[in-house]
């Protein structure tokens, strides 16, 4: 999955509100592969089905994601990343080829339940500067054409995720929805492509990014328990900020004559980890309020009905980009190895709790710590700690993270273990000059888990596998040296 930047942004008082919408009931999962030690896709398979997630969405076609999914009946969106709407917007053969290969045959040889294919990911986000606003519609008419070609145009609608940052509301009030006015007439374009195919309007919506970017957002506001002061908009009240963006777009679509076109929530989630507003109690707040806003159907002011949507996201994802902030790598509903992170009902299950993943395979228990005898004015400790943490994961460190109470020695040895598992517990990967040793005893202190990694898949998309780990050392000695 592409590396996600939101913009969701909500002043209270100015609020600058932008997002979602919806139409058929149920729950999906954004199921994202970019983890160093992802689990096999088997197991994510039965994981979604013993927590009863009849749906799911990629941000790929990887062939042994899909091969799983057949059969399971699991309605499934498949992804077609930005960086391949350039071929597609300029040759129908490489789009009809690529329904053939990713779509077609999955459906007819694998059973697998094929609904949507997602075009592009969040293409017309303003940090991209316009890189993919030639390229996203051709790409999207192509693949509706292959579609189409390939006889599957009724079981299978294209469709487009974006973020909120395509409407907006000058002056935060959700009648006042419009689409962004330097790609109004593209949007109109795309909106009239959905519309004539039948096919929804998928937007992705993070109330948590607005508190992370706006120090004077209303917490409350993200929430859905009622608590905020709400926002009149002309006699109806907004009590939370989905709801508020959701009918934000529902008004910039009725304004543009499209007030019926179904919407699909493709992203809501909030992350656990990696700031000081990502943790287990918000997160769960904010899933479990979400859940129980869209369980009786009572859709939003503008757009009575179930909600279509797809939980932001099944698994945390520990390869993904930082460049948003820490938290990226902490969003899924589950642990890396497949843990439920906390109490969640779904509405799926007759525990009403997280199920967790079946049949995990860990490596032996074993960490790399810092040694009792190093010293922490050693000048090798703040060179290995910058190389071991840019080739691993330490963004539960820091401040208001799970492990933002470790003392110095406990950071060096979460960067160091970090990188060991991530290296699956070479021996070379805990050879920090005169730093490090394996040890036995587990270090996790309170909230702070130092993670022992599961055995390695290697078959699957996503997947990390360690290279240049020899010559990594050699580079870090002759930098020490």
């Amino acid at each position: 999955m592409m590396m996600r930047c939101f913009s969701v942004s909500v002043t209270f008082g100015l609020v600058l509100l932008c997002s979602l919408v919806c139409v058929v009931s149920g729950i999906g999962a954004n199921w994202g592969t970019q983890l160093s030690h992802p689990l096999p896709p088997e197991t994510v398979v039965n994981l979604l089905r013993d927590n009863g997630i009849q749906k799911v969405k990629l941000f790929d076609a990887d062939y042994g994601t899909l091969r799983a999914l057949g059969g399971s009946n699991i309605e499934v969106m498949v992804g077609i990343p930005n960086d391949m709407l350039s071929s597609l917007a300029g040759s129908m053969k490489a789009a009809e080829k690529w329904v053939s290969t990713n779509v077609s045959k999955h459906i007819s040889s694998n059973n697998v339940n094929i609904r949507y294919v997602a075009v592009g990911n969040e293409p017309f986000l303003q940090t991209y500067n316009g890189s993919f606003l030639k390229t996203t519609f051709p790409a999207l008419q192509n693949v509706q054409s292959a579609l189409i070609k390939a006889g599957l145009s009724n079981q299978v609608k294209v469709t487009c995720p974006l973020n909120a940052d395509v409407y907006e509301a000058p002056s935060g009030y959700p009648s006042e929805g419009d689409f962004r006015t330097d790609i109004h007439d593209l949007m109109l374009a795309i909106v009239k492509f959905l519309s004539d195919n039948g096919a929804p309007f998928t937007v992705n919506i993070y109330p948590f990014i607005s508190l992370y970017t706006d120090a004077n957002f209303p917490v409350e506001y993200a929430f859905f328990d009622g608590n905020a002061q709400p926002i009149n908009d002309g006699g109806t009240n907004y009590y939370n900020m989905f709801d508020a963006n959701h009918d934000t777009l529902v008004h910039a679509l009725q304004k543009n004559g499209y007030g019926n076109l179904p919407i699909i929530i493709g992203e809501i989630g909030w992350p656990t980890d990696g700031d000081q507003n990502a943790n287990m109690e918000y997160a769960r707040r904010f899933n479990q309020g979400f859940m129980s806003h869209i369980t009786g159907g009572k859709g939003t002011p503008m757009r009575p009905g179930p909600i279509d949507a797809y939980l932001f996201s099944l698994i945390d994802e520990d390869a993904k980009s930082v460049d948003p902030g820490n938290f990226e790598r902490h969003w899924g509903i589950f642990t890396f190895d497949g843990r439920a992170k906390y109490q969640l009902n779904l509405g799926t299950t007759n525990s009403g709790v997280l199920i967790p993943a079946r049949s995990v395979h860990y490596l032996e228990k074993k960490w790399c710590v810092m040694k009792p005898s190093a010293r922490l004015d050693d000048p090798q400790v703040a060179l290995s700690v910058s190389y071991a943490c840019g080739l691993a994961d330490c963004t539960q460190l820091g401040y208001g993270t799970s492990c933002g109470n470790l003392d110095a020695r406990g950071n060096i040895s979460y960067a160091f273990n970090s990188y060991y598992q991530i290296h699956n517990q070479l021996e070379a990967a805990c050879k920090f000059p005169n730093l490090s040793m394996v040890t036995k005893t587990d270090p996790s202190v309170g909230s702070c888990t130092f993670q022992i990694m599961i055995q390695p898949y290697y078959g699957g998309a996503g997947r990390r596998e360690p290279i240049g780990l020899v010559v990594g050392f050699i580079l870090l000695a002759l930098t020490i040296l």
